[in-house]
């Protein structure tokens, strides 16, 4: 899998934190792959999970992008565990998803938009924590460029929304 190869499946999680993003939710979208076994076309991958974030929509905490494309993937795949597959989030994934991901088993988590106030590695070590049973390879900032425009753009809107009441 090359940078080629991660940057598609970046944009189609991109597409799902614009819906997001539209519907008054934080814009992280998540998409999960089945890992080729060898090279195909990027067609031919097939998506088992797809999600945005909906914590404001359905007024759930849990309500994760991540949280809800590894419960479509987990369906689609039979299975729990999740071996085999790719995660794609937009932003680093929060302490909570990221115990749903060491969790699932996901073998590699791909992420665009570092969190360094609240992320599960990058300030929780989540998944290089030598407690932990299932330590996931990670791959940060992918497509970073626009996965940190659609979040600064959404926080500059809402700020902009707050500061005309």
């Amino acid at each position: 899998m090359d940078d080629r190869f991660h940057s598609y499946f970046m944009r189609l999680a991109l597409r799902e934190a614009e819906l997001a993003a539209e519907t008054g939710d934080v814009p992280a979208g998540c998409v999960i792959i089945r890992r080729p076994e060898t090279p195909v076309p990027l067609a031919a991958v097939p998506v088992i999970g797809r999600a945005h974030n909906q914590t404001e929509a359905l007024k759930d905490p849990t309500a994760h992008a991540e949280i809800l494309a590894i419960t479509q993937a987990a369906a689609e795949f039979g299975d729990w565990r999740l071996t085999d597959t790719v995660l794609y989030v937009t932003k680093e994934p929060c302490p909570m998803c990221a115990g749903a991901i060491v969790l699932a088993r996901i073998p590699l988590v791909v992420w665009g938009l570092p969190d360094p106030k609240r992320g599960g590695q990058n300030v929780f070590s989540i998944f290089t924590h030598p407690g932990i049973n299932h330590h996931p390879e990670v791959l940060e900032n992918v497509e970073l460029e626009a996965c940190e425009h659609i979040i600064k753009d959404f926080f500059r809107q809402r700020r902009n929304d707050n500061s005309c009441r």
